[in-house]
């Protein structure tokens, strides 16, 4: 009998002391704090290569997926592991593509701007076809470093390497340049001579309308100041139009318009959450 019911005492004990712990845990006051991730080892590239027998290709392959997989944890990023990994396999593979993404969007817009730009700069260096990686390091060398003059060299590469998409790589390099103006007649007058200067049809298609834009942008801000010599502060566009100063308001072929901001009459952009703030 004693060893009949031996197994049912067994599992009775078990789950009171289950119960008991789980009781007592539920006592205890709550962690506010976050886990915070651990830093990870990272293999140098020589040693991986020798790992995988020489094939530098499914040695970054590996080491890509691993650190998708474990870069991310719980909601954070452990930055200081992605940075090294990363490096490591543009080392092994600079064309790896899984890596150039990866870069970009875990590392640049993480905060590590020179450290994703190196990935981005062995890719551009290696994918002599693909112009990816070309647009994505010259939007970030214009947006992050400010650096307009190698962003527009680092777009017409990639322009001369996809020629189904030359003509709006090579536009954003111009409205690059053209944004670095702080008088809009002189933007105008530069928007004006790339497009007559342009040989594409699609590119001087797409500048056409940006010079029709930056024309709006003028011709308002003409009549704003005529207004307010005699009106004192311009508070709506419509009043342009009410005080006779324009018949209408211009068209904005982009369909985006203008508006009035702190005084200044300016260009409607795209808003994109999270890049507004950016300095």
């Amino acid at each position: 009998m004693r060893s009949r019911y031996a197994p049912l005492l067994l599992a009775l004990l078990g789950f009171a002391l289950f119960a008991g712990i789980a009781f007592w845990r539920a006592q205890q006051p709550l962690s506010l704090e976050q886990p915070q991730v651990q830093d990870r080892v990272v293999i140098a590239a020589p040693i991986l290569l020798a790992l995988y027998g020489g094939d530098r290709f499914l040695a970054a392959d590996l080491e890509t997926m691993r650190l998708a997989a474990t870069g991310i944890q719980d909601g954070q990023s452990d930055t200081n592991y992605l940075i090294r990994a990363q490096q490591v396999v543009a080392q092994l593979n600079g064309c790896h593509e899984d890596n150039y993404y990866l870069a970009n969007g875990l590392l640049t817009w993480g905060g590590a701007v020179s450290e994703g730009s190196q990935v981005l700069r062995a890719a551009v260096q290696c994918r002599t076809w693909d112009f990816a990686p070309a647009f994505f390091y010259g939007i970030n060398l214009a947006f992050f470093q400010r650096d307009i003059a190698e962003a527009q060299r680092i777009l017409e590469l990639g322009a001369q390497r996809s020629p189904e998409n030359a003509a709006g790589l090579r536009k954003l390099a111009v409205m690059l340049q053209a944004e670095t103006f702080a008088d809009e007649k002189l933007a105008l007058n530069y928007l004006l001579q790339q497009r007559d200067a342009a040989s594409d049809p699609k590119l001087r298609d797409m500048l056409d309308k940006r010079v029709v834009r930056l024309q709006g942008l003028v011709t308002l801000r003409q009549a704003q100041r005529r207004f307010e010599a005699e009106n004192g502060v311009l508070t709506r566009l419509e009043q342009l139009v009410e005080a006779g100063l324009l018949p209408a308001l211009p068209d904005d072929p982009l369909r985006l318009g203008y508006e009035l901001r702190e005084g200044t009459i300016i260009l409607k952009k795209l808003k994109i959450a999270g890049m507004e703030d950016q300095s």
